[in-house]
């Protein structure tokens, strides 16, 4: 296998975000919060603004939709940094061992209103030497029109490129495209994975 670059998703993969790391200290009530991230500030919401909709706008959309949670609204903006608890040290471990041998690119589904915030707090993001943000093409993973934007941005091959990823659906996606691909998932080690792969 003949591999050159190496091409990371961030949230779920380098950074451990999670809306609940917020929320849990703001409801009393669990049924309230579940209500609130499946009806309100939902994955489908949050996956408008990943595509390119201002927060602005997003947040004024539910505001008027569900005026009884506008101060948790406002919050999901507010302290969005909150939401990112930590990197994810095993992945970041082998970012850094990756870094010594191929170049770095992400390839993320983040707004771009947010990712500076991700940019400040982890020095890790360094060693990337480009990154294609979904909120600034107004494209998302896992549309292939996206992934093409990397590619023809840095002069890459999908065939000598290794993607790593925490969802399937953007692992599939990158897999047709010609993609060398690693899947993140609870039950595997990525430097082990890389090991067996002969890429580390």
């Amino acid at each position: 296998m003949k591999v050159k670059t190496i091409v990371f998703d961030f949230g779920g993969v380098l950074v451990d975000w999670n809306p609940k790391y917020l929320f849990e200290d703001l409801f009393e009530d669990k049924s309230k919060m579940d209500y609130f991230f499946k009806n309100v500030c939902n994955d489908a919401w949050n996956t408008e603004q990943d595509r390119g909709r201002s927060f602005s706008e997003g947040v004024n959309f539910l505001q008027k939709k569900y005026p009884e949670y506008y101060d948790y609204i406002q919050t999901y903006f507010d302290r969005w940094d909150e939401m990112m608890i930590s990197d994810i040290p095993e992945n970041v471990d082998a970012l850094y061992q990756l870094s010594e041998l191929y170049p770095l690119y992400g390839l993320t589904n983040w707004s771009a209103e947010t990712l500076p915030l991700a940019y400040k707090r982890f020095p890790f993001f360094e060693k990337f030497i480009g990154v294609v943000v979904s909120g600034e093409e107004k494209l998302i993973k896992p549309d292939p029109q996206f992934f093409q934007v990397l590619l023809d941005r840095y002069e890459l091959i999908a065939e000598e490129s290794v993607f790593i990823d925490d969802n399937m659906a953007n692992i599939q996606a990158a897999d047709k495209l010609g993609f060398h691909t690693i899947h993140i998932h609870n039950k595997m080690n990525l430097i082990d994975e890389l090991v067996k792969m002969e890429i580390l």
